[in-house]
């Protein structure tokens, strides 16, 4: 690890969903399936749209299935049966690998680290608690704190962590998984390491500086010696 690239990165933000708690999987599943137990299949390009964000679709999965049901679907037990069984199958979900050694490494670095999630405080906050991480992030960001519409892949919510982690956007590095999140980064013009889950594995992700499977594939010392 070069004392350079140290000295240069301060701050490590990390997204919620998909990258440290894989909540993406079954709520995508729990989705597909629902359809196929009508006999439709839903459309995993439209899906890819609002995974990580709401910036590029506002495609909604129950008003869409209801449509393809002609109506003899109601939308507001379709959404409250998502809720329950995707809610369930994410309470056992664990931290995804390589996250802890990342948060670990970064304290032992003295760099500091954030959220910043297009999921809003009550989603990203309790479950962060759950998990025993709440406390070791400096900064939580959440929709709450920008405006409707200003999700990614717009930059807010990662320049309102920049800010209040009081570092600059090349003293950074954010962790995405989705292609929303990714082209956020990038308008925030900052270091993108790419990290997609199985649902986002099978989307387009452009634009990021770096990518891998896992963040257990790659050390938080070895990716300090990559940003140079």
């Amino acid at each position: 690890m070069t004392s350079a690239a140290v000295l240069r990165i301060k701050a490590l933000i990390f997204d919620f969903d998909g990258l440290i708690l894989d909540t993406e999987t079954p709520d995508f599943h729990v989705w597909q399936n629902i359809y196929h137990e009508h006999g439709f299949e839903l459309p995993q390009d439209e899906w890819g749209k609002i995974i990580g964000g709401w910036g590029l679709s506002n495609f909604d999965a129950a008003e869409h299935l209801s449509l393809l049901a002609q109506g003899q679907l109601d939308t507001v037990s379709l959404r409250a049966r998502h809720s329950s069984e995707s809610r369930a199958l994410t309470l056992d979900q664990p931290i995804l690998p390589g996250v802890l050694d990342y948060i670990n490494g970064a304290k032992q670095l003295n760099l500091k680290l954030a959220i910043a999630s297009s999921s809003p405080h009550s989603w990203v906050d309790t479950h962060a608690t759950r998990l025993g991480i709440f406390n070791h992030f400096d900064a939580i960001i959440c929709e709450d704190e920008v405006g409707v519409g200003r999700t990614k892949p717009n930059p807010d919510l990662f320049l309102l962590a920049l800010n209040q982690l009081q570092v600059q956007k090349n003293e950074a590095i954010v962790f995405e998984d989705s292609p929303n999140g990714v082209k956020a980064a990038n308008q925030a013009e900052i270091f993108v390491v790419a990290v997609p889950n199985p649902v986002t594995s099978l989307l387009k992700i452009n634009g990021a500086n770096l990518r891998v499977s896992s963040l257990a594939d790659l050390s938080l010392p070895e990716l300090l010696d990559k940003v140079k």
